[in-house]
This record gives structure tokens, C-alpha cells and sequence, in this order.
């Protein structure tokens, strides 16, 4: 589903030349579970973007379920990036002073696409929370409000969930409560999961770690089953 080859990412600032990403190859199948560590500086965010459809490698490719993601314009990579990755990211990015059901229906309101309300309520009862649709952000509980901001993700059915540091707002017991989520949502429903963290003790529960330092992958390893 996802292919890196060779991928480089080469920043200037200024006079200087930052190279975040230097040689990565990455293959992760369909319904995978991977967790992508690093410290902060390591490559892992810009490695997330580029996954993300967010940015582009300097070098190498990234094919994703086969399509060379180069070969694709701006409203390509749009349309990718709302239907076929769903994304989580640590700060919610709820919209504020409108419900959780309405902030689910968003991505589904930007595509146009019909039956919103029903697949958002669908979405919100998949991570618990069919009995907080008409609650607003400022209503729930940090782990509720990722909760929605999974639901939110899940709406469009994506292929991929792309999860940045989705622990990193929360205290330590909603953070297990929303990695226990994730975890269900691969083993049930087959759902493909790339995590970014920087904690050991959150990406053990993914099934694969991939350790990445100085832009390279130092680590690769599968969990056994």
C-alpha cells in the first residue's frame, strides 16, 4: 500500500542545506499496524508529511497503492488526502462552539458528498461516543474529543489512518484508552494505521516499529504474533 524508495527530503535555509530524510525505504502492506519513532529532529514528521501527501521527496519515490504520488497535481493530492488517508493529529483541531457529530460530518461536507449525519452518528458510535454527537469540544474530555477527532477521520472510509502523536495532549490513562482504539480498529476492522510518536511505551502497541534517526531508518521490527 505504501512504497518508499530511496525517499530524500533537502530543506535550504538560507545558505544552508537541512537534509531531513536521506535514503529511506519503507514498504508497509495493508492493514498494518506500524509505528514510526523518533526523537524530535530524527526525519519522522517530515517523513509523516510526505506519507500524508502533505510534501514531496527532493529524491526517490513514494508510491502509494501503486501510484507514483509525483504524478499527481494539486487536486489529485486533495482528493487523496480526504478519501483515502484519514489523519489524527495531537492538538484534536476540533472546531470549536459546534457539536462533535457536525465536526465528524466536516471532511464528508468538503467532498459533498449525501448521507452526512448518518455516517458521521456511524463514525462517533465506532470509538464510543454515539452518546456525545450534540456535545461541543468544550464538553468532552481529552480523550473524547480524540475520540472525535478519530471518528472524524474514519467518516471517509479511508484507507489509511496517518495518527501524529495522537497521545501527546492527553494523560497517561486516555492515552491507553485512544491506543487501545487504534489497536481494535486494525485487529476488527483491518484498518491500515501509521503512528508517529516519540514514546517507547506507545508505539509498543503498534505490531511493527520502525526507528528513524538523522533522516535514515535505523530499526525495523515486527512484533511477534
Amino acid at each position: 500500500m505504501i512504497t518508499l524508495e530511496g525517499v530524500t527530503k533537502t530543506y535550504r535555509m538560507g545558505k544552508f542545506e537541512v537534509h531531513a530524510l536521506q535514503g529511506v525505504d519503507l514498504h508497509v502492506a495493508e492493514g498494518e499496524f506500524i509505528a514510526i519513532m523518533g526523537a524530535s529532529g530524527s526525519g519522522k514528521s517530515t517523513l509523516m508529511n510526505i506519507i500524508g501527501c502533505l510534501d514531496v521527496p527532493t529524491t526517490g519515490r513514494y508510491l502509494l497503492d501503486g501510484t507514483d504520488v509525483a504524478d499527481l497535481n494539486e487536486d489529485q493530492l486533495a482528493k487523496i488526502r480526504n478519501k483515502k488517508i484519514g489523519f489524527v493529529f495531537q492538538s484534536f483541531n476540533l472546531i470549536p462552539r459546534t457539536s462533535a457529530q457536525h465536526n465528524v460530518e466536516m471532511p464528508l461536507i468538503y467532498a459533498g458528498e449525501s448521507g452526512r449525519a448518518a455516517r458521521a452518528r456511524e463514525a462517533l458510535g465506532a470509538v464510543g461516543l454515539a452518546d456525545r454527537a450534540n456535545h461541543q469540544p468544550t464538553e468532552l474530555s481529552g480523550g473524547q474529543q480524540q475520540r472525535a477527532a478519530i471518528a472524524r477521520a474514519l467518516v471517509t472510509n479511508p484507507a489509511i489512518l496517518l495518527a501524529d502523536e495522537p497521545t501527546g495532549n492527553l494523560d497517561s490513562a486516555s492515552s491507553v484508552e485512544i491506543m487501545k482504539l487504534l489497536a481494535n480498529l486494525n485487529a476488527e476492522q483491518g484498518r491500515t494505521i501509521v503512528l508517529i510518536t516519540h514514546e517507547h511505551d506507545i508505539a509498543q502497541f503498534a505490531k511493527r516499529v520502525v526507528e528513524i534517526k538523522d533522516g535514515r531508518v535505523v530499526s525495523d521490527e515486527r512484533k511477534a504474533a
